[in-house]
């Protein structure tokens, strides 16, 4: 038995090749014709799809190959963000598809589904869909993208490693092809990321990168609703469980909380206590609290836009090169989610009565990216903290008698969203969209029971002190506010549930609302942040006001 077809495989698609190439270099001109000599149909391939770094130019070539050469192709894709992923579906290049997050494409992917053009074989989160490569889904073919090469093809990453390291293991060593395109040819790199002889083939991309601040949120944004439930966490949450390993997922909520880090949680004796150790990109937010002293170490999954001068300067915080860019790795950040943080934070589109929660709608599915690793409780993990013990202690389910401990949990959400739609739900979308699409389990994005806590505007709903399925529908109704699913809440427990603590309501916590305002922030605008780092955060021009 020939135990080597692929390898004899890769050797007749690289000869084929070799006349649009010169040694291991793409003639930029010939890079579709040159595409339908190293992928055959039905390859699996995998696009490299991250948030700050996308293989556009690969992308659009494989968009344009000739349909009767190339179809039937798997894709491989974490993250879908630019119309150029769309085109190689709608064009009948591939029909397949396995991802983690599908920005605003998730409905488009949900119309190809309907019109029998795309297969979605598997909506995952980051960590799932990396191991799979190694596993059942690996790469035939992978499209990868760097900012700098040399000659020998030795590729740079810059700050936005991300997944490169990943895609590219799983491909090169299996016999897979690995194509990069990448944005300038040096003669000698900053440090070599990946070397040469992982890669078979380069091309140069003279094109711009559309790299966007998919993490920046302007201070002077943040609302008092947003304030007053960052207080909240803060005092009723953070204070209490003495939580100092954590992620924060993205938006003005938790930002509101790295923004009163420095002031409140400081004016609170939190300092040295909480959110020393932090799983998050580099968030222009963190600045006021990382220059307090308040955050010692921070691991990113990628890069932010005009964060990288301010990284440079603070290698004790982030991790670092020799040339002092940002090491970043979605994989490594991932694993560090799932099991050595003790909380994560994080927002939701809709939540049931039972805690499920899902960013899922019947308008958009985007998909979920890495919020299920960073929102489940990991049961293999065995190494302790205080605040991991104390939430498992309080953990009413908890039916065995070895006493274990749980990762925090908390979907921070304001009754109504900003379009006026309800937050709480009796019954998700996801349940009506799995039956449309006929999917073998409903897309729910973080299951109620590795729920912790939810906040909203009107207090905290400690899910791990309901001892009972009445009383956890009851706790969820009573900080559901005005939203239908709120006004069922039951008013003869409400009292009961105070007593508790598994409801918690500001007054509770000696928080006045009114108290809730922008004074509190550490910054108020984005100009404050760049005079907080000394020049150094350099933001793109539409977050500067002009004058």
């Amino acid at each position: 038995m020939n135990h080597s077809l692929l390898k004899q495989n890769k050797i007749s698609r690289m000869n084929r090749a070799n006349i649009f190439m010169d040694g291991k270099w793409i003639n930029e001109n010939k890079l579709t014709e040159c595409l339908e000599c190293l992928i055959e149909p039905y390859d699996k391939i995998c696009i490299e799809g991250n948030n700050q770094k996308q293989a556009l130019m690969l992308s659009e070539a494989l968009s344009k190959v000739n349909i009767e050469k190339i179809n039937n192709l798997h894709v491989l894709q974490s993250t879908v963000l630019f119309p150029t992923h769309m085109l190689i579906f709608e064009n009948g290049v591939a029909n397949k598809i396995d991802f983690s997050y599908a920005s605003i494409y998730g409905t488009r992917f949900a119309e190809l589904v309907q019109e029998g053009k795309l297969t979605i074989n598997g909506m995952h989160t980051f960590l799932e869909l990396y191991s799979r490569y190694f596993i059942d889904l690996t790469p035939r073919v992978c499209l990868i993208s760097a900012e700098k090469a040399d000659l020998e093809g030795n590729i740079y990453t810059g700050a936005n490693t991300e997944e490169t390291p990943t895609i590219i293991e799983a491909t090169a060593f299996k016999d897979g092809i690995v194509i990069v395109e990448a944005k300038e040819i040096v003669k000698k790199l900053p440090r070599i990321d990946i070397p040469s002889d992982w890669v078979d083939a380069l091309v140069l991309n003279r094109n711009p990168s559309p790299i966007k601040a998919l993490f920046t949120r302007d201070p002077a944004k943040i609302s008092n609703t947003k304030i007053l439930m960052a207080m909240m966490v803060i005092k009723g949450i953070y204070g209490k469980y003495g939580v100092n390993r954590l992620n924060h997922g993205v938006g003005y909520s938790t930002c509101a909380i790295e923004l009163l880090l420095p002031t409140y949680a400081e004016s609170l004796g939190l300092k040295g206590k909480i959110c020393e150790y932090m799983v998050v990109n580099p968030l222009p937010t963190l600045i006021p609290a990382i220059e307090a002293g308040f955050v010692k170490q921070i691991v990113s999954p990628g890069g932010e836009v005009g964060m990288n001068e301010y990284v440079k300067s603070r290698p004790d915080i982030f991790f670092t090169g020799r040339d002092g860019s940002l090491r970043s790795n979605r994989c490594y950040a991932q694993m560090a989610g799932l099991y050595a943080i003790d909380l994560f934070a994080g927002a939701t589109l809709q939540i049931d009565i039972y805690g499920n929660s899902t960013t899922i709608t019947a308008e958009r599915m985007p998909g979920f990216g890495g919020a299920p690793n960073f929102g489940s409780n990991a049961n293999a993990r065995r190494h302790c903290s205080e605040s991991w013990l104390l939430a498992g202690r309080e953990n009413k389910k908890h039916i065995n008698q070895i006493p274990q401990g749980k990762k925090l949990v908390l979907q921070i959400v304001e009754t109504f969203q900003p379009s006026g739609i309800s937050s709480f739900v009796e019954t998700l979308d996801a349940f009506e969209i799995q039956k449309k699409m006929q999917l073998p389990l409903a897309p729910i994005m973080i299951y109620g029971e590795d729920v912790t806590h939810i906040v909203t505007e009107e207090g905290i709903a400690n899910l791990l002190l309901c001892q009972t399925a009445y009383e956890r529908e009851q706790a969820i109704r009573c900080v559901a506010g005005f939203t239908p699913v709120g006004l069922k809440r039951d008013k003869m427990l409400i009292d009961e549930l105070r007593e508790k603590r598994i409801v918690t309501y500001p007054e509770d916590l000696g928080i006045l609302k009114e108290s809730a305002t922008q004074d509190l922030l550490a910054a108020k605008s984005i100009q404050d942040l760049v005079k907080m780092s000394n020049g150094l955060y350099e933001p793109p021009a539409k977050f500067l006001k002009k004058f």
